[in-house]
């Protein structure tokens, strides 16, 4: 029997394994010390993530917190994911591809209907997914900040515009993300089919906790 390509280098014992289908939630409690990889299984998938502390999750995941101490728009191995009171909650301990993004936000079925055209509006979407896990705890949509997209490529242009444009993921890359501080993970495989974050055609991705 041959061994898992995906588990390489995954420093400790997985003890949650699990295939997140293609447009879905996921939401998982991850301890201080923890590793936990996301395998993109067959390329280009965005995962659209967010990220709370266990003890209280009044404190959460901050984009602008995160940006500001590391002087840097994209997040790459070693970036330290910092909350609003600017401590750490997880950092990125690897990466197989080069750089992620944490400016273009998560769609949902207002912005897909505002950029596509109202025969979008009942597509599933980023927001949905993260309001449909945050419910199982009893966070509402005031709680989803500006989050993370895993694997999403979003350059910003000389004159300041972005843009959404083909992945620079392949199938089975990974990024590595240890916990700081005991979180709770928050994911949405992100469902968008009318822009290339997800080369047109969302798919399973893979969470691996390890510890």
């Amino acid at each position: 029997m041959s061994a898992d390509p995906h588990l390489a280098g995954l420093p400790g014992t997985p003890r949650h394994d699990q295939i997140v289908a293609a447009r879905a939630p996921w939401l998982h409690h991850i301890k201080a010390g923890e590793t936990l990889r996301i395998v993109d299984l067959e390329g280009n998938q965005a995962v659209d993530f967010l990220l709370y502390s266990a003890a209280d999750d009044a404190e959460r995941y901050s984009a602008q917190d995160t940006v500001a101490a590391q002087g840097n728009l994209f997040l790459r191995t070693g970036t330290v994911l910092r909350s609003n009171e600017g401590r750490p909650m997880m950092t990125i301990a690897a990466s197989a591809v080069e750089y992620h993004d944490t400016i273009g936000g998560a769609c949902s079925c207002e912005s897909n209907t505002l950029r596509y055209g109202h025969h979008t509006k009942a597509q599933h979407a980023c927001v949905e997914n993260f309001l449909e896990a945050n419910l199982t705890e009893g966070r509402g949509k005031r709680d989803i900040v500006s989050n993370i997209n895993f694997f999403m490529n979003v350059p910003v242009e000389p004159d300041g515009s972005l843009g959404i444009v083909d992945g620079i993921s392949a199938p089975g890359l990974t990024v590595d993300l240890r916990a700081e501080m005991d979180v709770i993970v928050v994911v949405s495989n992100c469902p968008q089919i009318n822009n290339p974050c997800n080369a047109f055609n969302p798919t399973p991705v893979r969470m691996i906790v390890a510890g």
